[in-house]
């Protein structure tokens, strides 16, 4: 299955990039999401073969913070950008004929970049507030995938 979402998210990029047709503001966001989404899989699915594999279900703390922190800042992407789309059909149905005047390719842009800092900062601040948690002595953490 992962394998399967990589190569699809794969693929519609490269459609989006390769056809000129496919360059509006809807594909690009749509690109941007598959992207998103490829990042996300790719946090937490391959450590979870790691430990199918070797039938360790432990994960270091470190290695906890940073996987909660890309997966808290792919999570919210795609929510933002779900969000963004969302605006953007909306001004594609709703004013028509000013479509391109306000939808205009460096928003597009901005409005990704927007997404990814707040994101970030959003997952910034929720994985310093789970550095102030206690964890028993061990710095190795139960994973409960399976």
């Amino acid at each position: 299955m992962y394998l399967v979402t990589i190569l699809g998210n794969l693929l519609i990029i490269l459609a989006v990039s390769s056809d000129s047709r496919l360059h509006t503001p809807m594909y690009f966001f749509l690109s941007n999401l598959s992207l998103a989404d490829i990042c996300l899989s790719t946090c937490t699915v391959p450590k979870m073969l790691v430990n199918i594999q070797t039938q360790d279900q432990s994960i270091t703390y470190i290695g906890c913070l940073s996987q909660i922190f890309f997966v808290l800042i792919f999570a919210y992407l795609e929510n933002f950008l779900l969000a963004v789309m969302a605006y953007d059909w909306y001004v594609a149905i709703c004013h028509p004929l000013r479509y391109t005047v306000i939808m205009m390719p460096h928003l597009c842009v901005l409005l990704v970049l927007v997404s990814l800092f707040i994101g970030s900062v959003d997952a910034l601040l929720h994985t310093l507030m789970m550095l102030r948690l206690s964890f028993c002595t061990e710095l190795e953490i139960p994973l409960f995938f399976l």
